[in-house]
């Protein structure tokens, strides 16, 4: 534990006690659960009040927990050089919520909101240019969510003779095996393809 990190979590909660819903120390860093609706207000606070100044956005990423009310947790990394201190701040929220876009207070949050979005399908409200940045323009479904199908749903490939990218249903060229990872000292209690000869061991 580092003191330096407590007081500085003292601070902030201390002057934003309405905002921080959780928080924590852990592995030299702050872990600070905030209300989608007071990201802004609060982003704007660690990066200006004096005692903060995180006026560095390195990431801003999403997880999907499929079995949680609120689904998506989104996760804000900040950096202050002056403290040399990190600060996680994480906001939980439901499928058919929308975030507050941060690119008021930190411009480079515009790519990083556009990948959250690409990925997990997780829209921000006030954000200039919402649209797709790491996959096709006509790609279907979010890649990052845990519900999304392993093989995907089309797949690329530039075609010689058309001169193009074309898009095709997918095609396994073996079919999809299941595996049952659950002890990797036991065998599966099925026959796989090709061992119906050897019968059980």
């Amino acid at each position: 534990m580092d003191p330096g990190l407590d007081d500085l979590l003292e601070a902030i909660a201390l002057r934003r006690e309405s905002d921080v819903l959780e928080a924590e120390q852990r592995n030299g860093e702050l872990t600070i659960l905030v209300a989608p609706s007071a990201l802004p207000a609060f982003v704007d606070f660690l990066r200006t009040d004096p005692s903060c100044r995180f006026t560095t956005l390195i990431d801003i990423t999403a997880v999907d927990w499929p079995d949680r009310d609120r689904r998506f947790e989104l996760v804000y990394h900040f950096l202050s050089m002056s403290l040399n201190a990190r600060v996680r701040v994480k906001a939980a929220l439901r499928e058919d919520e929308i975030a507050p876009s941060i690119t008021a207070i930190f411009p480079c949050a515009n790519w990083y909101e556009r990948e959250v979005f690409d990925m997990y399908g997780i829209l921000f409200s006030g954000h200039p240019d919402l649209r797709r940045i790491l996959t096709d323009y006509g790609f279907r479904g979010f890649p990052l969510r845990k519900d999304f199908p392993t093989t995907g749903y089309v797949e690329v490939r530039y075609d010689e003779e058309a001169k193009r990218v074309v898009y095709e249903p997918v095609k396994l060229t073996q079919e999809y095996r299941m595996f049952d990872f659950m002890s990797p000292w036991e065998g599966a209690d099925y026959i796989l393809p090709g061992d119906e000869k050897k019968g059980p061991a």
